[in-house]
This record gives structure tokens, C-alpha cells and sequence, in this order.
């Protein structure tokens, strides 16, 4: 999937059907004097639904068509019948989207299960045909209910990328390299920041046909959760992660201060966060010999006592083996 093609955040604008009206029919039939009223109701209009589907990851389908209405209920006819029903109209979505009331930014629901379907804009009902009102006192009314309208809105669809293992670090940690080594995606890889403007998803191959997902989020700078940077634009998509992977460069100034910049970050925009689970990673560590990373072993032990790290280098395939495991533990414990 190209760069352009990942639409995560969309704004579209739905309306469902108007009701039809009923009928205000009499009955005329021969050799039956006086028949009455036989007015049908109307049909409601067609609601708009939001559906999940397992199989889309992108909002891409929306990004040039925008508008959607559904139709209207047709209206009540002779001898009682009832106008059809509008057709509705179904949005499907991948799982992890977020559904906003734009006006109010109010949040409606979350779509997480293939298949789950949530009205968003109901039809309005039909009105009732003119045999409703018959009475002993008014035997021939000739009036009926018009339709109820339908409802207009503005949405807001935001996808939080469902994925098993979410990247975190830095921008230029190695992200994009470590997914491209790990899983058959090919991000865009390159020697400056921000390289990576959108999520990459790739799938992790691991033993005995077993699998899991990897997403390889844009890199977090300080005060990303004020919006810094590419901001809330990306943190979102940490949420829906069942285990963090931070990802550290091995020639960084101060691995263990860059560790707590990154849990300080998640921990300002969603306090939640530090509940999952987490590993860390040196990347890059095919610069360092066995003696410095000997040093840099012993002055992690005390800085890291609560969470795992291990030294891995993506160019050179080091420890990839050895961080697939720790994964796939983290992921089944």
C-alpha cells in the first residue's frame, strides 16, 4: 500500500431518507356505496449504517466521495398498502474506526468486530394512511400524516490502526528498516526525519505458520501529545497496540533518557498507555563492539529493571530471531 493510498482520518456528510406520506385514498368499487377510507401508510426512509469489514485497512475509499444519501420511503396507496421502504445505505469501514459528530465532536461509537453494524443516521418514519383516523364522528376522513424527515450530519471517521506490535521511537530509530527486515512490507526508508508520515502495517511470519502484525508508527517527538510534530495525528494509533516496542538507536546521547521521553510523551496523552506491554530495543547495534555494548549492557540493568531490552541491528540481522520470540511471549502471556 503506497503512502498516499493510507487515509486515516476522513469527513463526510450523510443523510438518510424522508418517511413517505400516507394515503388519503377513499375506497370507490362497484356496487359498494360509501367504502370508506383505505389509505396505506407510507414506507420509512433508508437509514445510513456504518459496518465493519476485516478485510479493508485504509478509509481510502472515501477520500474523493463524500456525500452519501440514502432514500427516500415511498408513499402509502389504495387498499391499505404500504409504501415500500427507502433503501438504506451501508458504509463499510475497517475495524479500529472511530465515528465523531463533527458540529459537536462527540463520540458515537467505535466499530472493533467484523461484521458489527451501528445506524448512525435513522430514516425517518412514514406517515399513517387516512383508515387510521376513521371514527364514528368522522367517517370519511380526508387527511393523512406526511413523512417524518430524515436526518442530516456531519461525521468524522478516524481509524486507530488494530495491530499486535506498535513501533515506538524517534524519528530515524530505524522503524521502517526493522519492519521492511521483519515482515514483507517496504516502507520508505531514508537517512532524514519523519520520513514516515502514515503508518505501515506488515505481517510478521513466525514459527510453525504463526503470525502477528506489526505497525511501524511516524516518530515521536517531545510534546508530541501537545501536538507537536505529526501530534495526536499518530498517537492515536498507538491505543489499539497490544504490545509497545520501543526502538532506541544504539548511538543515541542517552538511551535511558530517551526511553523516559517516550513513556512521558504516552503517558500525557493517554495515561492508559503505560498499562501495556512494553519491550525495548538498541537498534543499530551492529556499530558497536563487544566491549562498549558490554558497557552499555551494565548501565541499562539498573535504569531498566522493569521492562526487557535486547541489542538488535536490522542491517545486519542481528537478533531478529532472538526479538520475534520475546514478541510472540509478550503477545501469548
Amino acid at each position: 500500500m503506497t503512502e498516499g493510498n493510507f487515509v486515516d482520518y476522513v469527513k463526510i456528510h450523510v443523510s438518510s431518507g424522508n418517511g413517505g406520506k400516507g394515503s388519503t385514498h377513499l375506497r370507490r368499487e362497484k356496487f359498494v356505496a360509501m367504502g370508506g377510507p383505505d389509505g396505506g401508510d407510507g414506507g420509512r426512509g433508508g437509514h445510513i449504517v456504518i459496518k465493519g469489514n476485516k478485510n479493508l485497512w485504509t478509509l481510502v475509499h472515501y477520500k474523493f466521495k463524500r456525500h452519501f444519501k440514502a432514500g427516500h420511503g415511498e408513499h402509502g396507496g389504495r387498499q391499505r398498502s404500504t409504501g415500500a421502504n427507502g433503501q438504506d445505505i451501508y458504509l463499510e469501514v475497517p475495524l479500529g474506526t472511530v465515528v465523531r459528530d463533527t458540529d459537536s465532536n462527540q463520540l458515537l461509537f467505535e466499530i472493533t468486530e467484523d461484521g458489527e453494524e451501528k445506524t448512525v443516521a435513522k430514516g425517518g418514519l412514514g406517515g399513517r394512511g387516512n383508515w387510521h383516523f376513521k371514527s364514528s364522528v368522522n367517517q370519511t376522513p380526508r387527511y393523512a400524516q406526511p413523512g417524518i424527515e430524515g436526518q442530516v450530519k456531519n461525521l468524522t471517521l478516524e481509524l486507530k490502526v488494530l495491530a499486535d506490535v506498535g513501533l515506538v521511537g524517534f524519528p530515524n530509530a530505524g522503524k521502517s528498516t526493522l519492519l521492511s527486515v521483519m515482515t514483507s512490507a517496504k516502507p520508505k526508508i531514508a537517512d532524514y526525519e519523519f520520513t514516515t508520515l502514515k503508518p505501515n502495517l506488515g505481517i510478521v511470519q513466525y514459527r510453525d505458520f504463526k503470525s502477528f502484525v506489526m505497525a511501524d508508527i511516524p516518530g515521536i517527538i517531545e510534546g508530541a501529545a501537545e501536538g507537536k510534530g505529526l501530534g495526536h495525528y499518530f498517537l492515536r494509533h498507538i491505543e489499539r497496540n497490544a504490545t509497545l516496542l520501543f526502538l532506541i538507536p544504539a548511538d543515541s546521547k542517552d538511551i535511558s533518557k530517551e526511553y523516559e521521553i517516550l513513556l512521558d510523551e504516552l503517558r500525557r496523552y493517554n495515561p492508559e498507555l503505560l498499562d501495556k506491554q512494553r519491550l525495548v530495543a538498541i537498534s543499530k547495534s551492529d556499530m558497536l563492539d563487544d566491549e562498549l555494548m558490554e558497557e552499555i549492557d551494565r548501565s541499562l540493568k539498573d535504569d531498566f529493571k522493569d521492562v526487557d531490552y535486547l541489542f538488535i541491528s536490522s542491517v545486519a540481522q542481528k537478533g531478529i530471531l532472538e526479538l520475534k520470540d520475546k514478541l510472540w511471549m509478550l503477545l501469548n502471556d
